[in-house]
């Protein structure tokens, strides 16, 4: 787009250049005329050729027997310029003519030879050229005629103080008129330059107010310009709808999480206005249950800030990973254990398989175990409970760790979200409420590792997500 913007530059500028400059070789070939209509002109180039030639044809004129005469080699030169030649005597008479048209005369006065020179004779129809040539004590006078109805001579006479008050108003009416034609091409290229400019200036104020509607017909010297703007519309609208649906998902999720802290804190704070009132009476074991409830509300708050608090610094990459060289197998294994001990999975249904007992990697053990977890944990909360789950590791050019469940699965619309901060399966019961950061943790611990987690998933036939470190 630049190069065809700076060639149109270009070309108007030339343009006018060359319009100005046939505009004033006009003006000079009709004050020419003028002045040739009124006083003559000066030689052309043809005329000063002629006159030389003129000149020079004093070599092709020999004396034969006392009698003058053109060479072989000077008819030839005269046959080819259509010419003729009359050769006169110091009296004006006339002693030998070569190609001379009838009604030449054969004597001349000195007055009708100057005439014969200055002005084309009307009798013979050509343009005369005059020298002569000294044989012996004889001095020769000589007519050249060429019969070219395209060659003119004037004889030009100006008065200097004339011509020069004559440039002075040509110079300032051909001024005057060079600047009108700048002026009106520049204009018309001003027109086509500056109106679609308008039209992008205009979309760009509609682009700053937020009005993501505009199009244009890309075409023209702007044409990459607008298609540019078009597509920069058509993104600023998709990323506004995209801010508008994560909006709509914070403010639910901040809805949901101020929620599930309520509940529990009301908990809290109701067992405890019970526990220092004068009026209740517990019992010891009434005492433990009930401060059991409270230990038991107040870890799942806990989590709830630390899942927070770690997402944020995920997101803003203040975490500064504590890497050391980890058996990948064990701590998976490991991982798989704590959560079948834990009294409210030990019934589930988990199949670990590798082919290597050890494989080493430089990892951040307490983040990759988080996320592991967050992993399994989501695959068991969103599934029946006696669901399939495979846990798989395999060493390639990266290791891949593999984490299927032969469950529900997921719709193909929150695949494309199962990883945001905000989002909260839809398959996620009472029972699972929490702080709906797990999967996005995930997905954080993983690329701040320089891994990449990927997810994909058939309904009624289950989801896999591989890690790859």
């Amino acid at each position: 787009m630049k190069w065809r913007l700076t060639g149109r530059y270009l070309v108007s500028v030339v343009l006018v250049v060359i319009l100005v400059i046939l505009f004033n070789m006009l003006l000079l070939l009709v004050f020419y005329s003028f002045q040739a209509s009124q006083n003559g002109a000066s030689l052309s180039e043809s005329d000063r050729s002629l006159d030389r030639f003129t000149r020079g044809f004093t070599s092709e004129l020999i004396t034969d027997n006392g009698q003058i005469k053109v060479t072989e080699k000077g008819r030839k030169l005269l046959e080819e310029k259509k010419a003729w030649v009359q050769v006169l005597d110091e009296t004006g008479k006339e002693v030998y003519a070569y190609r001379a048209p009838e009604g030449v005369k054969k004597k001349y006065t000195p007055m009708e030879v100057v005439n014969m020179y200055k002005y084309k004779e009307v009798d013979v129809y050509s343009t005369i050229f005059i020298s002569e040539k000294r044989i012996g004590e004889v001095k020769y006078s000589y007519f050249l005629g060429f019969s070219n109805d395209y060659l003119q001579r004037f004889i030009f006479t100006f008065d200097v103080r004339d011509m020069w008050e004559r440039f002075k108003s040509g110079s300032s009416l051909l001024l005057l008129v060079d600047g009108l034609i700048a002026l009106l091409i520049g204009y018309v290229f001003s027109r086509k330059l500056t109106l679609p400019l308008n039209q992008l200036i205009d979309g760009i104020k509609r682009l700053a107010n937020k009005d993501y509607t505009l199009h244009y017909q890309p075409k023209g010297i702007y044409k990459d310009v607008f298609f540019n703007v078009n597509h920069l519309s058509h993104q600023l609208q998709t990323i506004e709808n995209e801010r508008k649906k994560l909006d709509k998902m914070r403010e639910e999720w901040i809805g949901n999480i101020s929620h599930d802290i309520k509940t529990p804190l009301a908990s809290i704070q109701g067992f405890a206005e019970m526990m220092k009132d004068p009026d209740y009476s517990f019992t010891l074991e009434e005492m433990r249950e009930y401060a059991g409830i409270i230990e038991k509300k107040s870890l799942y708050m806990k989590d709830v800030i630390e899942d927070l608090n770690l997402s944020t610094r995920l997101r803003s990459t203040n975490v500064l990973l504590n890497r050391k060289k980890v058996n990948i197998v064990a701590l998976a294994r490991k991982i798989i254990i704590d959560l079948l001990n834990d009294t409210k999975y030990a019934h589930r249904n988990i199949d670990f398989q590798c082919d290597e007992e050890v494989i080493y990697l430089e990892i951040d053990e307490i983040l990759i175990r988080r996320a592991m977890t967050n992993l399994l944990y989501n695959a068991m909360v969103h599934n029946e409970e006696d669901v399939k789950i495979a846990v798989s590791i395999e060493r390639k050019e990266h290791t891949h760790i593999r984490i299927k469940d032969y469950g529900k699965g997921i719709k193909e619309e929150e695949l494309a979200v199962i990883f945001d901060r905000y989002y909260r399966g839809t398959n996620t019961g009472e029972s699972h409420k929490g702080s709906g950061l797990g999967m996005a943790i995930a997905n954080d611990i993983i690329r701040a590792h320089g891994g990449e987690i990927r997810i994909s998933s058939v309904i009624d036939r289950g989801t896999t997500i591989e890690i790859q470190l």
